[in-house]
């Protein structure tokens, strides 16, 4: 089969690969659209360093096509968003319900073939179901959304509260959905890239400027979320904190990304500051909300490009035009 490879550091091909064979709980999918994401660049450029060549992809949906002898749960023909995310169940953390920070994480896609292919192995139980009026090749943005889900449980966030978003790319946007729903008074957002503003507006944001000192709220955000993990952006958003308010790392910054906090001020005010890593118990919940229409698939996803022009789709993703690139097998 056809299959994009991340074959060592900055070096993406597509080439011929064996097809892949279900285990007993699992399936194979026939993918119908695989999205592109950070953590892909972040895989080509060696800043996150999983064992080379690699078939990436970890958000993506398709139809099944192959059974493994023990699944009961699915059927060839079926059309099924996948979680990427595999866990050990045994480790302190995945016994404590903390499974997204499992010691012996793996994913789809990151550690072991994804869905930049024809076909993709997954376990059954990673696989969910789609309903017949949701468009399999849209579906790929339910693995995003459900990082973005986590990112709202995280939150804790309560109703009337003023939220100052950071990016307004995918999942800026994303955020920017779930504040609406999540009872918002109001959500404002900060980009450097005028189209992309243009796309938050298009979506309802309350205001959006290039830099929050345009924006009208001298007293600081009750929830502030970087999507960007630009290093400038996450320290401009650690001051925009409002007394008792939550500043949220979602973004995914590089290793060597620095930003500096004053410890009086988080005492203080009583600020918090916290992470959001990944899915946990929320892919389920993305899907059924995908099904509900939660996100417009023809605003969020701005190119759907065929597989074989998949590294040039990585580079036009680096420049950060468009918004969810999809790439078509």
């Amino acid at each position: 089969m056809k299959a994009a490879v991340i074959e060592s550091v900055g070096r993406a091909v597509v080439t011929e690969v064996p097809d892949p064979t279900p285990g007993p709980r699992e399936v194979v999918v026939e993918v119908a659209a695989c999205g592109l994401c950070g953590t892909d660049l972040h895989i080509l450029q060696g800043e996150f360093a999983p064992k080379l060549p690699i078939v990436p992809g970890h958000e993506f949906a398709g139809e099944v096509v192959g059974v493994g002898a023990q699944v009961t749960e699915v059927s060839v023909g079926d059309q099924v968003a996948v979680d990427p995310s595999l866990y050990c169940y045994e480790c302190r953390y995945c016994r404590t319900g903390h499974n997204n920070l499992c010691e012996r994480w793996a994913a789809i896609g990151v550690t072991t073939a994804g869905g930049a292919a024809q076909y993709a192995v997954a376990p059954v139980a990673n696989c969910v179901k789609l309903p017949e009026h949701v468009r399999t090749q849209d579906a790929a943005l339910i693995e995003p959304l459900s990082c973005a889900v986590r990112g709202y449980d995280v939150l804790q966030s309560r109703l009337g509260a003023h939220v100052l978003i950071y990016g307004s790319g995918t999942m800026g946007l994303m955020m920017l959905e779930l504040a609406k729903r999540t009872g918002a008074a109001s959500v404002d957002m900060v980009d450097l890239n005028p189209a992309r503003l243009e796309t938050a507006r298009q979506l309802g944001v309350s205001a959006s400027a290039a830099n929050p000192d345009e924006l009208d709220r001298p007293q600081g955000w009750d929830l502030v979320i970087d999507a960007t993990g630009n290093a400038a952006a996450i320290q401009d958003g650690l001051e925009r904190v409002s007394k008792a308010g939550t500043f949220l790392q979602f973004g995914v910054a590089d290793y060597a990304t620095r930003v500096t906090i004053d410890p009086y001020r988080i005492y203080n005010q009583e600020i918090t500051i916290t992470g959001s890593m990944a899915v946990l118990h929320s892919y389920e919940r993305a899907a059924e909300l995908f099904a509900t229409g939660v996100l417009d698939p023809d605003v969020f996803i701005s190119d759907r490009v065929p597989l074989d022009r998949y590294p040039e789709a990585l580079d036009q993703f680096a420049r950060g035009v468009g918004r969810k690139i999809v790439v078509v097998p």
